[in-house]
């Protein structure tokens, strides 16, 4: 009878609420007339917080808040985490991060607690010590777990901005061999490109129009990354704004010499995974093969043997 009566509710749901038998509102009346309008700004309406970490604030606030402090207080190094913030190019802040470390390490606490549940049940026993240690391993776990992923999200990018920066170099320098100036290319580059540079400079073009000079706005750039390419990149263009330098032939020899160092990397990569390609076949592939070789013959002196 439930099973009916759930079916005939879902049947008649959809019925209802089909294209056939669904009533026209306004706005879907409306909506052929003003969809060219564009969207109001943002600065009119309130501001809203939306997130994981909002939600988490507003539920578990104060113990939250505290377990970031000490979780900060524990581990420290606030300036090596607002680093790597800041090349992720995040706007989160350090104490973000630390309420991120907190729910992490409470997920791996509520997992190491499952499977000691788990395995208390399975066992039919409970060691207390076991459990405690596995509860603050998943909780310590959790919290440095998010510290790593964090460094592996900084090194992903700067992966991207690598790989990217050939390209937005040459693009730039080909804009500014046709006479525009370094401003008008930044513009065009990030107009006509995407990614993770091109976004990067964008926002310094933004800066840039916002009132902060250009190369202010630019040695930002430099100072948010750690990577010696870009570094680099940014001191060219900034000696050739100063001193009127050529920019075109600066950004294609660097854009050559990041090239070279991608090759270089990718043999580097190759000689390291020959060597770790040598650890199956010398101890998987080679065994196998002295078996099946050396077997027949072990058999035929066993036979002989009787």
């Amino acid at each position: 009878m439930l099973l009916g009566l759930a079916a005939a509710g879902g049947v008649l749901l959809a019925v209802t609420f089909a294209p056939p038998f669904r009533s026209v509102r306004l706005v879907d009346r409306l909506a052929p007339y003003v969809h060219d309008t564009p969207p109001p700004s943002r600065l009119l309406g309130t501001a809203t917080e939306a997130g994981l970490l909002t939600a988490v604030r507003r539920l578990f606030g104060p113990v939250v808040t505290d377990g970031a402090r000490f979780v900060d207080r524990v581990l420290g190094g606030r300036t090596a985490v607002r680093r790597r913030l800041d090349a992720l190019g995040s706007d989160a802040g350090v104490e973000d991060f630390r309420v991120e470390q907190v729910v992490w390490g409470g997920l791996g606490l509520l997992g190491a607690a499952l499977l000691a549940t788990v395995g208390s049940l399975l066992a039919g026993d409970v060691n207390v010590l076991s459990v405690a240690l596995l509860c603050v391993a998943g909780l310590v776990g959790g919290v440095l777990g998010r510290d790593w992923w964090l460094t592996q999200q900084v090194q992903r990018r700067e992966e991207l901005l690598l790989a990217e920066f050939p390209v937005v170099a040459e693009l730039l320098a080909l804009a500014v061999t046709a006479g525009e100036s370094p401003t008008a290319a930044i513009a065009r580059v990030t107009r006509l490109s995407g990614g993770e540079l091109a976004g990067e400079l964008g926002a310094a073009l933004g800066r840039a129009r916002a009132g902060v000079p250009l190369a202010d706005a630019l040695q930002h750039l430099a100072d948010r990354t750690s990577l010696d390419p870009l570094a680099r990149f940014v001191d060219g263009l900034l000696v050739a704004l100063e001193r009127g330098t050529p920019m075109a032939e600066v950004l294609r020899s660097q854009a050559a010499d990041v090239r070279e160092a991608g090759k270089r990397r990718l043999l580097e990569a190759g000689g390291r995974k020959e060597i770790a390609m040598m650890v199956p076949v010398v101890f998987l592939v080679l065994p196998v093969t002295v078996l099946f070789a050396l077997y027949p013959g072990l058999i035929s002196i066993v036979s002989l043997a009787r």
